[in-house]
């Protein structure tokens, strides 16, 4: 753009791309950033376009509003229009369901972000376990020293035990519900998860949880 054009054929180009009235604040806000035009360059070329007859000018009280000169547009057929509308609506169709794809689409990932990392995992499995074999070798000491056991420390450890078997149960359930979240986007199969980040199940060992 030369210092002597000052913006007019720019400005000139973008009401006939555009298509569509705008204030000369609408185009200075519109070209400033990309072509660096001043405000009191983008009045005066509106003006002067509207003089020469290139664009055409609408006075609504104190405001002026400037569009293209319709008159270089070709009209448009009845065909031409139905077939724009079908266009429109298809466009409209697409939109509404990439719209609900993005929505379902960011759910899902709203989902993952809150999930515990595949690592995260595999440190809280190893923790049970860990808790778990401690436990199960307390509670078997204790059985095997059944006949030092009073009545009531009897019924102690039968209280404990059932309040480890209900967090054994409820910590299993938790572990399978990150795994399952993890085999959900996972492209092989749960045995070659379970191989492949090293996780020992209950089953392996015939473990099972006691019934209380």
């Amino acid at each position: 753009m030369s210092k002597k054009d000052n913006g007019v054929g720019v400005i000139l180009a973008y009401l006939n791309a555009k298509n569509r009235p705008y204030s000369a604040q609408d185009v200075f806000c519109n070209l400033q950033k990309q072509h660096g035009l001043g405000k009191t360059a983008v009045v005066k070329a509106v003006e002067l376009l509207a003089v020469e007859g290139k664009i055409k000018e609408k006075t609504y009280g104190k405001q002026k509003i400037y569009f293209a000169d319709q008159a270089q547009f070709k009209d448009v057929s009845d065909a031409d229009l139905k077939a724009m509308d079908g266009r429109i609506s298809q466009l409209n169709e697409e939109l509404q369901t990439l719209s609900q794809s993005c929505r379902q689409l960011d759910a899902e990932l709203k989902e993952l972000n809150s999930s515990l990392t595949t690592q995260q995992m595999i440190s809280e499995v190893g923790r049970l376990k860990e808790e778990c074999s401690t436990s199960r070798e307390r509670l078997e000491k204790i059985k095997s020293a059944s006949n030092h056991v009073t009545p009531e420390e009897k019924e102690k450890v039968l209280k404990e035990q059932n309040v480890y078997v209900k967090e054994w149960r409820k910590r299993k359930r938790l572990a399978s519900d990150m795994m399952d979240t993890i085999l959900e986007g996972y492209p092989k199969s749960k045995k070659e998860f379970l191989e492949e980040v090293g996780v020992e199940t209950d089953e392996d060992y015939k473990a099972v949880v006691p019934t209380v």
